[in-house]
């Protein structure tokens, strides 16, 4: 993997699926996320959320500051928040 993540139009390829689509079993939970402004911030947060057990997709939205997580299982709402601030953001809560 290249040493950059993010392209000149924001897109990021972190290896993480971050387009909608339906999961085919599970929850979507969607959170609300301040701080997110660039290709840099969504790529953090697809990374550091999509490594948490369960977690099977995320989603970031950087014109809405939602955070939308597929998972197999209820999420850890408290861990992910952890993680979020851990990274430099905060998470304000379920959208």
């Amino acid at each position: 993997m290249s040493s950059s993540c993010c392209s000149t139009d924001g897109t990021c390829s972190t290896g993480t699926t971050t387009g909608r689509s339906t999961a085919t079993e599970g929850i979507t939970t969607t959170y609300a996320v301040a701080g997110m402004t660039c290709g840099h911030c969504k790529a953090t947060l697809t990374t550091v959320i999509g490594e948490l057990d369960g977690v099977t997709k995320v989603d970031v939205d950087l014109d809405t500051g939602r955070v939308t997580v597929d998972s197999a299982t209820e999420p850890d709402d408290t861990l992910i928040a952890e993680v979020v601030d851990d990274a430099g953001y905060e998470l304000t809560g379920r959208a």
